[in-house]
């Protein structure tokens, strides 16, 4: 007996097609078409072909924000991945502590984005700010907003406290999901607290881990908001990453066309890393 199709079921994802073509493909395409014009404003464009491209590839400017914020994921990255494996083995799996852990783990992800910046950015003056009081009265001199290197110091401990709970409640996940069985196993063969971690406990973390690389890399290396309330891009140009560069180009200079361009070169470099990190990992994941 031939197998009947019924295609009705595509008409309940129309208004979710619908949805996207307004807010992802008609936006992209005017950022696209703005890619390749110039306007002296009065709504009339110039055609400028590749102007824009050539010009953002050959900057400078665009080459070192890029470089900072590689660096920025790559020191994210380094920090939470560790860390946050490290604090969900160590979450109770059982009892009364489950909910109040994962509670704990939960809040600085609720906090809006805006919030967690004006935060940080109060938290570390030296004048009213607990962080900057201390430090100082330590004998070392911090100041973020005059020094570049205090003012990464402080937009890296600002993440790792804002998003290191998302790769722990991740990791927590996974492991939860291991049965007793393979614990029971080890303790009978008498493995080692390591040989638990290195042949149980990491190999079915891998899945999770791949989401939270991927999803840890892409929010840090389209990062704007925090460093942008903390520090505005400076001091100098030090924590200017390509998302501040992007909107200072596009509202503070009003340039359209670059701004356009870097904005699709932007989101094709997370594309490209982003499938790269993927498939590196999941190569690796299949290999095992």
């Amino acid at each position: 007996m031939e197998k009947t199709w019924n295609n009705k079921a595509w008409f309940l994802v129309l208004p979710v097609l619908v949805l996207v073509a307004f807010s992802a493909v008609i936006p992209l395409m005017t950022v696209v078409n703005y890619s390749v014009q110039d306007t002296f404003g009065n709504n009339v464009f110039f055609w400028a072909g590749t102007e824009w491209f050539e010009e953002l590839l050959s900057s400078s400017r665009f080459w070192e924000a890029m470089v900072r914020n590689l660096i920025f994921s790559f020191i994210i990255l380094s920090i939470q991945v560790p860390l946050g494996i490290f604090i969900a083995l160590n979450m109770p799996k059982k009892g009364w502590g489950v909910p109040v852990c994962l509670v704990l783990m939960a809040l600085p992800l609720l906090i809006p984005w805006n919030v967690v910046g004006t935060i940080w950015q109060v938290f570390g003056r030296n004048d009213i700010g607990l962080l900057g009081y201390y430090v100082n009265a330590l004998g070392i001199d911090y100041n973020y907003v005059q020094d570049p290197f205090d003012a990464w110091v402080t937009i890296i401990i600002m993440d790792v406290w804002h998003w290191t709970s998302l790769v722990v409640l991740l990791c927590y996940a996974g492991l939860v999901s291991i049965p007793d069985a393979f614990y029971q196993a080890a303790k009978i063969d008498g493995a080692s607290r390591w040989a638990v971690f290195r042949y149980i406990q990491l190999p079915k973390m891998q899945r999770v881990l791949l989401i939270a690389v991927l999803l840890r890399f892409m929010d840090s290396f389209m990062i704007y908001t925090e460093p942008f309330v903390v520090t505005g891009g400076g001091p100098g140009n030090s924590t200017t990453f390509l998302s501040i560069d992007l909107v200072k180009t596009a509202l503070g200079q009003f340039d359209l066309g670059p701004a356009a361009a870097m904005s699709l070169v932007y989101f094709l470099i997370i594309l490209l890393l982003s499938w790269v990190f993927y498939t590196v990992m999941t190569n690796y994941d299949a290999e095992r």
